[in-house]
């Protein structure tokens, strides 16, 4: 449809001010919508992600359509408790009262989503500002265009179209969007759009949560079930879409003794998953287009990793394929070891002692996600204490997205804000503080003409001392 912004923003501001979307019946209405639209429309959500990424059905179901549905329930489970004022204490200085926490809707927010998990990445931050209650602009990305037009055509078959909207296009369709003032805009994608949107909202003063990516690592100690370990290295790596997940493992750490090993089951285990020519499975996602095709081969053809692929290496620019690839000991100043690697490729670095990984972590920016394999509990404590990233996972990949009661979000270079479950409710809500007095309780030592008697009172009441109140109140 085409762009009116000036009619978008009146429109969702009146429907906003009705304060339809405020109500508890709404919101249920509308995350109820959502879950038909999975649950009727699977088959076409399956081939939209198969039209832009090549995507394996099972991929398209396990990773972003039972995301979608799984998430509206549990929302759904939660929300009235959510809504609820949240009572807190007060003190002796507020003396009689009651105060209260109340969670209220932003007003009209903005969702602009990526392409790697169109579907998925596209509804979650959806969820929650429905949830909180407001009314929203969903922006998915151009560069799936078969899942960006489902979206379109899907919600505003199931949404309620006056207060849930689909723009599509590219970066001349975002630009007016973001010159509108937003209560809210959610981002998923590159640091460098990211400092755009940035920018784009300090005009209006708008709060943002940026969910970008980095260079995420997983350290690998020798003290593991190793097929384990391999098989969910695999999973989050290669499994998920390629490598094109902002969460996938960017590289790996090991020590110098055990790389081979390593080496050696990720061969073994990648065969039995993917075959003699993972090229040629209907099980591995293709590149995304041939832009990403040629940003990641030109990784691969670096002078300064040239010699160091372990396995893979093949690519077909007419299928948009990459086979899984490990490079051994990328040198620091490489490309591929100083941009997000978004795609099938894997360097394997090398260090004497497992625990010198962390200093290597933390000599770079702060990545979205960070994993450590081992049995080691000191090394894992060592780990969780020393390593800052967005989020966590020991002994496995990926899978900490999938529990609603943690926060999805990054830190410094990776972003800021978090969502997920009660998470995304509170990342499209204000969260409003709100004190109840009565008449009764009035002191005339808050009042001026001051004198020391009343410091007194106030330094009493300040320290919470009961005995030091009452004798500062009456004179004692």
């Amino acid at each position: 449809m085409a762009l009116d912004a000036e009619a978008v923003m009146k429109e969702l501001r009146s429907t906003y001010t009705s304060g339809k979307t405020r109500t508890f019946e709404w919101r249920v209405s509308q995350l109820k919508a959502l879950i038909k639209i999975t649950t009727h429309h699977e088959k076409d959500i399956v081939e939209a992600l198969r039209s832009d990424l090549n995507k394996p059905e099972y991929e398209a179901f396990v990773h972003e359509i039972v995301g979608i549905s799984s998430e509206c329930k549990f929302v759904l489970k939660e929300l009235r408790k959510w809504m609820k004022p949240e009572k807190v204490k007060t003190t002796m200085t507020t003396f009689p009262s009651s105060a209260e926490i109340v969670s209220e809707p932003l007003g009209v927010v903005l969702v602009i989503s990526t392409w790697n998990y169109p579907f998925y990445l596209s509804l979650n931050p959806v969820i929650g500002a429905i949830a909180a209650g407001n009314a929203v602009v969903l922006k998915p990305s151009e560069v799936a265009p078969a899942t960006s037009s489902l979206l379109s055509k899907l919600l505003s078959q199931y949404m309620d179209t006056s207060a849930v909207k689909v723009f599509e296009g590219g970066v001349p369709e975002t630009t007016i969007l973001l010159d509108r003032k937003w209560d809210k805009i959610f981002y998923t994608g590159s640091g460098k759009v990211g400092r755009v949107i940035l920018a784009a909202a300090a005009k209006h003063l708008t709060p943002v949560v940026l969910e970008l990516g980095g260079k995420s690592p997983a350290v690998v100690d020798s003290n593991i079930n190793l097929k384990v370990a391999v098989r969910r290295i695999i999973s989050g790596k290669w499994g998920s879409n390629s490598g094109q997940t902002c969460v996938s493992p960017d590289y790996i750490i090991t020590t110098k003794a055990f790389s081979s090993q390593l080496v050696d089951a990720l061969k073994d285990e990648l065969e039995k998953f993917y075959g003699k020519d993972p090229m040629q499975s209907n099980d591995f996602s293709s590149i995304i287009n041939s832009h990403h095709f040629d940003r990641l081969t030109k990784l691969l053809d670096d002078e300064k990793v040239s010699g160091k692929v372990v396995f893979g290496g093949q690519r077909d620019k007419t299928n948009l394929k990459i086979a899984p690839t490990a490079i051994l000991d990328a040198p620091d100043d490489s490309l591929i070891m100083n941009e997000e690697i978004f795609g099938p490729l894997l360097p394997i670095l090398t260090v004497d002692k497992i625990e010198d990984s962390i200093g290597r972590i933390n000599s770079k920016e702060k990545p979205l996600a960070a994993y450590l394999f081992t049995n080691d509990k000191k090394l894992e404590e060592e780990f969780i204490k020393n390593v800052s990233a967005g989020g966590m996972a020991i002994n496995d990949t990926v899978l900490h997205l999938a529990v609603n009661s943690l926060p999805f979000g990054g830190v410094g270079e990776s972003g800021y804000g978090a969502y997920h479950g009660k998470f995304s409710f509170d990342a499209f809500s204000h969260k409003k503080a709100v004190l109840h007095r009565t008449f009764a309780g009035d002191i005339d030592a808050r009042y001026p003409p001051y004198n020391p008697r009343k410091l007194q009172v106030i330094k009493a009441l300040l320290s919470g001392n009961i005995l030091s109140i009452i004798r500062a109140l009456f004179g004692w």
